[in-house]
């Protein structure tokens, strides 16, 4: 069974343009009917008043009053009368004797018969107008007395047809009319035209539908974990989400100093303030903030011309460290696996040596290969105390070695255990795991590779340095090294050049310093200074 389908709301564009369009309609049609009524009246006084002056100047006519002296008024007065109503545009001009018997009339068959309508405040010498339904019809009159030495000797009346007024103020109205049609089309044309625009700009959706996608908009950024970041085509921040905000490290601006500004001027790293500011799309890019490592992904928008730019930025500092962990438990993995082969290749020799009747050689040769081991592993404890680090040197000595680079420990190296509780282990694993990485890269195939390690507490700080044998750092580029990106390195499937930049980045986050200078023997010397944040027992 199939229900009806409810008619969809119309647009609030069509809402817009119908509610425009009638009330277009209501004002056109309340000025035509107050323009009607207004010049109704208008018209109607401008009769009186012209009907007064036509009654007065026949009044005043000196040819009037002497014919108002002969035995026979009519014979002289009819033509003149019939002369000044053709003349003045009025429907009638009646001359009268003050009893209001008419000497003239249109009508010659009324001549001789009495005026309807008064005449009493005219025989008292007044002159008034009034509407009156005579016998040519309702009409507007005025009448006034004929005076001769302050006695009134006759009475005029003239007057307009309240029909003849009536077809004037409609031929106003016919042309008023007119006007108010052309307007109501204009406005609807326009009203139209305008609304077309915002149904586009709308997609054709009505209010409730936008105030929905408005609301469901409004929880969707702040839902997000995922920075979103909105620019116009002026590069300005036009919309940014809670978690834009955190990740870009801008969360203590507020909504009207961060709205409005240039990307330029948000102080983030060079790197991403370029990124953000490319005009070509950027997939999947890494770049590092003071605090955080970012995937950053752009996409410009564009609608016959550059609007601006959607960014979504995703946290994967964790990520990362972890996927530095994994690299270095691939790299014990990988000397496990050699130490493994070369144990097994040491054992084949003792058992060999046994078969042979050589056990004392035997005992000799895996003797001296248990010291050799125990040796290492008592130089790095007995330098290092600290756990986690001692852990990191060991397996980064067996993966140094495998790639024919020497890992020394100074003689200067002294780390009690619990003198780290206030610093991360996975940030030293970092700091110093990514430094001896960039070592060993720098002095394998060098004449004598060697690394060395130097780790100690002085005061209220720890220190960190490598060195190496390698061909050193350009002063000219001793800053660069640290940006994301920069290697002298061919690039592998991972690229290269973030090693360094994350070192930098976990310095930074504990108020450290990191410096690089050439070593006595060539190659870099890589320092870390860390504040520690505990009471210092013991070290040096």
């Amino acid at each position: 069974m199939r229900f009806p389908s409810l008619p969809r709301p119309r647009s609030l564009a069509t809402q817009l343009f119908a509610v425009q369009a009638v009330l277009i309609a209501v004002v056109v049609a309340g000025y035509a009917l107050f323009t009607y009524l207004s010049d109704g009246r208008q018209a109607e006084d401008a009769a009186a008043r012209h009907a007064t002056a036509v009654a007065r100047s026949i009044a005043d006519s000196p040819s009037v009053r002497s014919a108002i002296h002969t035995p026979d008024p009519t014979r002289e007065l009819q033509p003149y009368a019939v002369r000044v109503m053709r003349d003045t545009n009025v429907d009638f001009v009646t001359i009268m004797n003050p009893s209001g018997i008419r000497w003239t009339h249109p009508d010659e068959k009324q001549i001789g018969r009495h005026f309807l309508g008064r005449i009493t405040p005219a025989r008292r010498g007044l002159t008034f107008t009034e509407t009156y339904t005579g016998t040519l019809g309702a009409s507007v009159r005025a009448v006034t007395p004929v005076e001769e030495n302050g006695r009134v000797i006759g009475l005029v009346s003239a007057g307009i047809k309240v029909e003849a007024i009536s077809a004037r103020v409609q031929e106003q109205v016919t042309a008023l009319l007119g006007v108010a049609g052309g307007t109501l089309l204009l406005g609807a044309v326009g009203t139209y035209v305008i609304n077309a625009r915002l149904r586009r700009h709308t997609h054709g959706m009505n209010a409730t539908e936008l105030s929905r996608m408005h609301d469901y908009h409004q929880a969707a950024l702040h839902a997000v974990r995922e920075g979103l970041l909105m620019l116009d085509g002026q590069y300005r921040v036009a919309l940014i989400n809670d978690g834009g905000r955190e990740l870009l490290g801008v969360g203590d601006v507020g909504d009207a100093d961060l709205i409005g500004r240039s990307v330029a001027d948000l102080g983030l790293p060079a790197p991403l303030t370029g990124a953000l500011l490319s005009s070509e799309p950027r997939v999947d890019e890494v770049h590092l903030t003071a605090s955080r490592v970012l995937v950053v992904n752009t996409s410009p928008v564009s609608g016959g011309e550059r609007r601006g730019t959607v960014v979504t930025l995703r946290d994967v500092t964790e990520l990362q460290s972890l996927m530095g962990e994994l690299d270095s438990e691939r790299g014990f993995t990988q000397a496990l696996r050699s130490q493994a082969h070369e144990a097994a290749n040491r054992l084949h020799t003792v058992v060999s040596l046994i078969e042979l009747g050589r056990a004392e050689e035997a005992v000799e040769f895996a003797t001296a290969e248990l010291e050799l081991a125990q040796a290492l592993t008592d130089q790095v404890v007995a330098a290092v105390s600290e756990p986690v680090l001692a852990a990191l040197l060991l397996g980064k000595t067996a993966q140094s070695n495998e790639r024919g680079v020497e890992l020394v420990v100074s003689a200067d190296s002294r780390l009690d255990d619990g003198l780290l509780e206030g610093l991360s282990a996975r940030d030293l694993v970092t700091i110093l795991g990514n430094l001896i990485d960039n070592a060993v890269d720098a002095a394998q195939g060098s004449a004598g590779a060697r690394v060395t390690v130097t780790v100690y507490a002085r005061g209220p700080e720890l220190v960190l340095r490598v060195s190496d044998t390698g061909a050193g750092v350009d002063p000219a580029h001793a800053d660069l090294v640290f940006q994301r990106g920069y290697s002298t390195k061919p690039a592998g499937p991972g690229g290269r050049g973030l090693g360094l930049a994350l070192v930098r980045q976990a310095v930074t986050r504990h108020e450290g310093a990191l410096t690089v200078t050439e070593a006595e023997e060539g190659g870099a010397v890589f320092e870390v200074r860390l504040p520690l944040r505990t009471t210092v027992g013991g070290g040096r």
